[in-house]
């Protein structure tokens, strides 16, 4: 919870629209107007909600809950959370919410890879990795959430490929990757078949999850080789997460 700032006019707007959302909820045809009229303001408490949202996974997990708590975090904390009809409002009906709170979690996770201490792919890759230990029970879950959306019955392959392929782009950013052409993607392609790999072996076998990921860069070529038609890392994804998420109970 954010102390002793001075609070700016954006941050006021912010408040009044958390606060009418609340308040007000129930007049339905009135907020539905306000909101059209403040979509800005509303883009920017979605995106700040967020971000107050995502250290709250670790006690609430990637849930409704968490984002209905967040608004306690602001820099003039409100006394009410948001009702579910705010939530659903603000960042999707349903799981739909789930969602938009996994991904900006993944998003906040991904930029952490800036913080490397050095700026090689293994310290980057693992720096990555480390972000995962504190939620580390609760991403089969998150995964399962993601590899579902309610319009798909079965488990989409879409959402771990862009999530192991966004992983590796930002790891080569932050090393300075400056290859271009078929190399480009060669390298790129590699990196996320082997963070992927590493992060489901991070979520069954933690403690040797470092050096499987070691490993694996040291013998890149071959992971490169074994997955370099999108097709078949698709089907190990796929194939992987199932066999995770049916080890761990979890419904789809």
């Amino acid at each position: 919870m954010v102390k002793g700032k001075v609070r700016s006019a954006d941050s006021d707007h912010i408040d009044l629209t958390v606060h009418v959302i609340t308040a007000s909820w129930s007049r339905v045809h009135a907020n539905t107007h306000f909101l059209c009229r403040s979509q800005t303001t509303m883009a920017a408490l979605r995106k700040q909600l967020l971000q107050l949202a995502i250290p709250l996974v670790k006690s609430h997990g990637f849930t409704r809950q968490a984002l209905a708590e967040s608004v306690l975090c602001l820099p003039q904390p409100h006394q009410e959370i948001l009702s579910d009809t705010a939530v659903s409002a603000l960042f999707g009906e349903g799981d739909e919410a789930r969602r938009t709170l996994i991904n900006a979690w993944l998003d906040d996770a991904r930029m952490k890879m800036h913080q490397s201490p050095s700026r090689t792919i293994k310290d980057v890759l693992a720096t990555r990795l480390r972000e995962n230990e504190s939620v580390l029970g609760l991403l089969p879950e998150a995964f399962a959430v993601l590899a579902t959306p309610s319009n798909i019955p079965v488990p989409d392959s879409i959402p771990g490929l862009a999530h192991a392929a966004k992983v590796a782009d930002e790891a080569c950013r932050v090393v300075g990757d400056s290859t271009v052409g078929p190399a480009w993607y060669a390298r790129r392609g590699s990196l996320a078949a082997v963070y992927g790999a590493a992060e489901l072996h991070q979520l069954t076998s933690p403690k040797t999850a470092y050096d499987f990921l070691d490993n694996l860069l040291d013998s890149s070529t071959k992971v490169e080789s074994a997955v370099a038609d999108t097709t078949q890392f698709a089907s190990y994804i796929v194939k992987s997460w199932a066999g995770l998420i049916k080890s761990r109970g979890i419904l789809l």
